[in-house]
């Protein structure tokens, strides 16, 4: 399991913020087609589950990755929460339990890793751009304590669920 702190959770909300000011088409466009709008989340709702996945007990290549960006983005948040506002850094603002992937879970993100890394090389400068912040963006939220965290519960049953269907595992 990997551990955020307030400063990594700090980095995770300023790419989301940063990613939603830059998504949002306004209040009239977003009234006048709020599909076409909504769908140009999608790419960043994906990574994002993927990376929030990727921090919930995941081991291996795919873990060691996920828990370098988060420890990463901790030391950067704690830094920048430091020196920025004074903030003492290091606190811990993980969730206090965690839904684990099971064995077809964990092999559901191993997919979801390789469908990851060809939908980032197929994408244009721009798409990979958000593809890369949304799974940046999950990884340091998806054991946080807040909402997002929250969110990371029901994600980890469906990926158990479908991995468990996938492998037919009951």
């Amino acid at each position: 399991m990997n551990y955020v702190t307030y400063g990594g959770v700090t980095i995770g909300l300023c790419i989301l913020g940063y990613q939603l000011v830059s998504w949002w088409p306004g209040r009239k466009q977003l009234m006048k087609d709020p599909l076409k709008h909504l769908a140009k989340l999608a790419p960043f709702l994906a990574s994002w589950s993927y990376g929030c996945l990727t921090t919930l007990g995941v081991a291996g290549l795919v873990g060691t990755a996920s828990s370098a960006v988060l420890g990463l983005s901790n030391w950067l948040g704690d830094a920048a929460l430091f020196w920025g506002v004074g903030e003492r850094g290091g606190q811990l603002a993980a969730a206090k339990t965690f839904t684990p992937l099971s064995g077809p879970g964990a092999a559901l993100v191993l997919i979801a890793t390789a469908v990851f890394i060809a939908a980032v090389k197929k994408a244009s400068q721009q798409t990979a751009t958000v593809l890369k912040c949304g799974a940046w963006c999950g990884i340091t939220l998806g054991t946080s304590a807040g909402v997002a965290g929250v969110a990371a519960v029901p994600l980890a049953m469906a990926a158990n669920r479908i991995g468990d269907t996938l492998y037919g595992a009951f």
